[in-house]
């Protein structure tokens, strides 16, 4: 009896791990449509266009890659601003890295929550996959903020946690103190690619 148990006991954990890496993503086809939205870290703010991580994720995943970042944007701003570049531009998947300018002006991070929140809502209401990346808090080689974490987990979400914290730790691939050059642009690609593969959309 303790034999069968045992047996059962670690049955039972093999499929608990099993359910736990299922991929959360739907594969993407080749004409598929990625979307990167976010603020400057997406534009991709101090290196060429051919440069940000939307064109480097681009070559990497061979799916087109549109460049929805705008450098300065609040998650207020981008709130207002989703709806028109979700039906404007129909991606079959959204990056979503936003929050860092509400994280540098020292914004009520329970209202950037929210608006995170709902932007993730308006791409499911629309039958769009979300993928999240975190940002750091505003602390000298700080971790991600705790609020990117708890969408992840609220949302059953993708979720790539500590490629920004870490690469702006940093200083051989920044080109200013919150902005990368071309080499942190490239890896940040390489780690939500990375992601992408994990989740099952590559």
């Amino acid at each position: 009896m303790r034999n069968l148990r045992s047996t059962l006991t670690l049955i039972g954990l093999a499929l608990l791990l099993a359910a736990c890496s299922d991929p959360r993503l739907e594969p993407l086809f080749d004409d598929d449509v990625i979307l990167a939205f976010g603020d400057s870290l997406t534009e991709g703010v101090g290196v060429d266009a051919e440069q940000s991580y939307p064109a480097a994720l681009e070559r990497l995943s061979g799916r087109t890659v549109i460049n929805a970042g705008i450098a300065g944007e609040t998650t207020t701003e981008g709130l207002q601003r989703l709806p028109q570049v979700l039906d404007r531009t129909r991606p079959n998947l959204m990056i979503l890295l936003e929050g860092g300018n509400d994280i540098l002006r020292n914004h009520d991070p329970a209202v950037t929550e929210a608006n995170l929140e709902r932007m993730i809502e308006m791409a499911r209401e629309r039958g769009i996959e979300v993928l999240l990346v975190g940002v750091p808090e505003k602390k000298l080689f700080s971790d991600t903020a705790p609020l990117y974490g708890d969408l992840a987990q609220r949302y059953d979400l993708p979720f790539e946690d500590d490629a920004v914290a870490d690469l702006l730790r940093n200083p051989e691939v920044k080109s200013d103190a919150v902005h990368f050059n071309a080499d942190g642009y490239r890896r940040l690609a390489e780690a939500v690619y990375g992601q992408l593969q994990a989740e099952g959309a590559l």
